[in-house]
């Protein structure tokens, strides 16, 4: 049986159109999706007959456990919108579930009532002179700009200014990058940050993490999505912007701004798989490469050569492409570079910039802190895909090769730090998918420590062969000992320890001992239990998930 499962606005470039409306999300099978399509379209549009809305434009995909219906909606409009999409899911509930009918004329009123109080004229009329005069302009629920950071200004909603006072001039855009991808979109931002910082700029940077200016965090919290890009964009001392771009943000809202100098893609792995529009590789994809709409046209499109998806998905690309590789050998990057185009590449623990026939060293991987001396593969592909946006957004080789040699692991907090505690290591870093554990524990293989352990907590939305995975791979690596965290927070749906009971089971079927695992209910305990196991040459990698300043303290007080 067919399910809703929500209707919501789209504010930017999106899976389904690059303008604004409304998305409908519905569970069904394949054969209800056919059925559903033409009803849906056939609701909305008898609606918006009755509205005069004139011309949509729909636009449907087809996913993994159900589709995405969604059409084009005005600017003040788009609460209306979702209104009506979900009265349209009523009008399809009766048809195929047996749902009760809606009542049309009681649901037009109350969609006219919608629409009146949504209503903002001068917010369309903002939004169709800014395009006229080529300038940029977010909007969201509460606040208006025009021109991007240091060049913008900022109004109340519902108190614009006349668009014929406007010294339209004087609004221009900065230097600005996005940056999305399964691993390293952090690191990346953060080390395309420090570049820029070093030649000079003020650099807005939005993440996960936080949103900062330069040194000064402005709001610690997960600020990847559209919000924390108007953050950044309407501060007036950035000059620059670097902003990562999340999974949930693009597929719930869309993109936060409709052009960019440079976009990245670090890589396409397997993680937040099992959500709806992310069932599965491709459709994670789907969604990543939204990012690349933004530099279509006018931008560079930065991309993981040693990633087969992106490899592929690129060949019908019509835009600017860099590549980026650890192996210079790669066939996308030599047929790029072959036929005039621009790479970045390691050769031999060097990186070179790659255009054309012209070869330019960059640094060696080694003088690179955050690759521990080349130990961190990872991080020598993510210094590779920030060198890539800081020369698309106008940086010199010379500026970014003093930002690559200078940014301290300190200035990179969760990602890959290793700490010297007692005579033995501590790697701790935030790690939570099985391409990225794998990664870590690369480096710590390269460490060649005498004895590992690894403390990690998994969250229970991931599936069951997921959690497998990642516990199966890790201990290939060469494990002596895994302490697992439950963390009561993150089981999003499962019951207590059922978690932990998949990764023990997938433990012992790879050959490790009872006593070799332990559990814990907090990640806390489980490095203070990993703390005092430890001997002098051996490694402690802490993956957390809370990203807990305890854990920090406790290297401290060792």
């Amino acid at each position: 049986m067919m399910q809703f499962l929500d209707a919501r606005r789209l504010t930017g470039p999106s899976l389904l159109f690059d303008g604004h409306g409304s998305i409908l999300d519905v569970a069904c099978s394949g054969d209800e999706a056919e059925r559903l399509v033409p009803a849906w379209k056939k609701h909305v549009e008898r609606m918006l007959a009755e509205l005069g809305w004139n011309d949509p434009e729909f636009a449907t995909a087809k996913l993994a456990g159900g589709v995405s219906l969604a059409f084009t909606a005005p600017i003040d409009a788009l609460y209306a919108a979702s209104a009506i999409n979900e009265w349209a899911w009523s009008a399809c509930e009766h048809e195929f579930n047996g749902a009760d009918a809606p009542d049309f004329p009681t649901a037009l009123a109350e969609i006219r009532d919608a629409i009146a109080e949504e209503a903002n004229p001068a917010l369309v009329e903002l939004e169709l002179q800014a395009a006229a005069h080529g300038v940029t302009m977010l909007w969201d629920d509460d606040e208006v700009s025009l021109g991007l950071g240091s060049h913008s200004e900022t109004w109340p909603v519902r108190d614009l200014p006349d668009p014929d006072s406007l010294d339209w001039g004087r609004f221009r855009d900065v230097p600005t990058a996005l940056v999305t991808g399964t691993n390293g979109k952090t690191t990346t931002v953060r080390l395309a940050t420090h570049i820029l910082r070093a030649a000079g700029y003020t650099v807005g940077m939005s993440s996960t993490d936080y949103i900062a200016v330069n040194n000064e965090i402005i709001d610690r919290d997960d600020w990847s999505g559209p919000g924390g890009a108007r953050n950044v964009l309407r501060h007036k001392d950035v000059d620059a912007a670097i902003l990562e771009t999340a999974r949930g943000g693009l597929l719930r809202r869309g993109l936060g701004l409709y052009a960019a100098n440079a976009a990245a893609i670090t890589n396409i792995g397997r993680d937040h798989l099992g959500d709806f529009g992310s069932r599965s590789l491709d459709e994670l994809m789907d969604i990543k490469w939204i990012v690349s709409r933004a530099v279509r046209d006018s931008g560079t499109l930065i991309l993981n050569a040693d990633d087969a998806r992106l490899v592929g998905r690129a060949r019908d690309y019509p835009g600017v492409v860099a590549w980026f590789s650890l192996d210079p050998d790669n066939p996308a990057v030599q047929a790029h570079t072959g036929g005039g185009g621009t790479a970045y590449v390691e050769q031999d623990g060097e990186l070179l910039r790659i255009a054309g026939d012209t070869r330019e060293r960059l640094c060696s991987a080694a003088d690179i802190p955050i690759t521990l001396n080349g130990a961190a593969r990872h991080n020598t592909a993510n210094a590779l895909a920030a060198a890539a946006l800081a020369a698309a957004m106008g940086v010199s080789m010379a500026d970014i090769r003093r930002g690559l040699t200078s940014m301290t692991q300190d200035e990179n907090p969760g990602r890959g730090n290793v700490f010297d505690v007692g005579g033995f290591k501590v790697i701790i870093d935030f790690a939570h998918n099985p391409q990225a554990i794998e990664a870590l524990l690369d480096m710590a293989a390269a460490m060649q420590g005498r004895r590992k352990v690894l403390c990690f907590a998994q969250a229970g939305d991931r599936p069951d062969d997921l959690i497998r995975e990642l516990a199966r791979n890790a201990w290939e690596k060469g494990l002596d000992r895994v302490i697992v965290s439950e963390l009561a927070h993150y089981y999003r749906g499962r019951e207590p320890g059922e978690v932990y009971g998949l990764i023990k089971d997938e433990l012992l079927r790879c050959g490790a001992r009872e006593d070799q695992i332990e559990h814990n209910d907090e990640e806390i305990e489980s490095f203070d239990s990993a703390l005092a196991w430890a001997q002098p040459e051996d490694i402690v990698i802490m993956l957390a998930l809370e990203r807990s300043p305890e854990l920090y303290d406790r290297i401290g007080a060792n």
